[in-house]
């Protein structure tokens, strides 16, 4: 369809109709979520986040987009989704809405809570009717929050999920002391374990040299004696002479 002057008078009352016809001509699900995509991923998971210029619950309302979301993490090896919306209402002032879709409940709820309970920037989310149980939507009445102040917050959801894989709510930890404090310590317990495995393979340090019970000291505590060239030449010379000596008394 071509839009003449006549209709965008006529659409010039809701602005928002306007930038969506313009933004999405007759697009898939697919198609509208992968036009203004990013994406994230540590240890191998991965989050989307996609920007759609349009109502969320006009979005929320197409058919079957509970199926064509599911088909999508599939073929993209997503393991979540946020679609980040904005449009203009009647007084033309910009509105933003979020959208988390994720089948795992646990990614899911880190991902929210993070996004919840952000102070730095605080996005002021009040949660939305919701038509799917792995589907959780938020006003987001901080409009000044665009997706890029938005990814330094699903890095922070990822780490999260990733420390509480770590330390499960089931297994104890230590009281009053932080998780980075017990992989410290986690860490000196490993190193002086590797440390005393190293020294049992070391061969046994030689014991002490037993001191002679007749005498106060040992000669050889001083050190071995020092020859100079001249007493050594003297020696020599001594040693020639008794050989020459011994040796004319045998002739006789």
């Amino acid at each position: 369809m071509r839009l003449t002057c006549m209709h965008c008078i006529r659409l010039g009352s809701s602005p928002s109709s306007l930038l969506t016809i313009m933004s999405y001509p007759r697009l898939t699900t697919e198609q509208m979520l992968r036009k203004d995509q990013k994406t994230i991923s540590r240890q191998g998971t991965k989050v989307a986040i996609s920007a759609i210029y349009m109502d969320l619950e006009v979005f929320l309302q197409r058919s079957g987009l509970i199926a064509d979301l599911h088909a999508l993490c599939q073929a993209h090896s997503y393991d979540a989704l946020v679609a980040m919306t904005i449009f203009f209402n009647t007084h033309n002032e910009p509105v933003r809405q979020l959208a988390v879709f994720c089948p795992h409940a646990a990614l899911r709820m880190t991902i929210c809570g993070v996004l919840e309970r952000s102070h730095s920037p605080s996005l002021k989310l009040t949660p939305a009717p919701s038509i799917h149980p792995n589907l959780q939507a938020y006003l987001q009445g901080n409009t000044q929050v665009s997706r890029k102040k938005l990814l330094p917050l699903l890095q922070e959801a990822l780490s999260a999920y990733f420390d509480s894989v770590k330390f499960p709510s089931g297994q104890p930890e230590t009281v009053g002391v932080s998780r980075e404090q017990a992989d410290k310590e986690l860490d000196r317990a490993g190193n002086s374990l590797i440390s005393g495995l190293s020294q049992d393979d070391e061969e046994p340090p030689l014991p002490p040299t037993p001191m002679n019970s007749l005498v106060d000291e040992c000669p050889l505590d001083q050190g071995l004696p020092k020859f100079s060239a001249e007493v050594i030449f003297e020696k020599c010379s001594q040693i020639s002479l008794s050989e020459s000596t011994t040796a004319s008394l045998s002739k006789k």
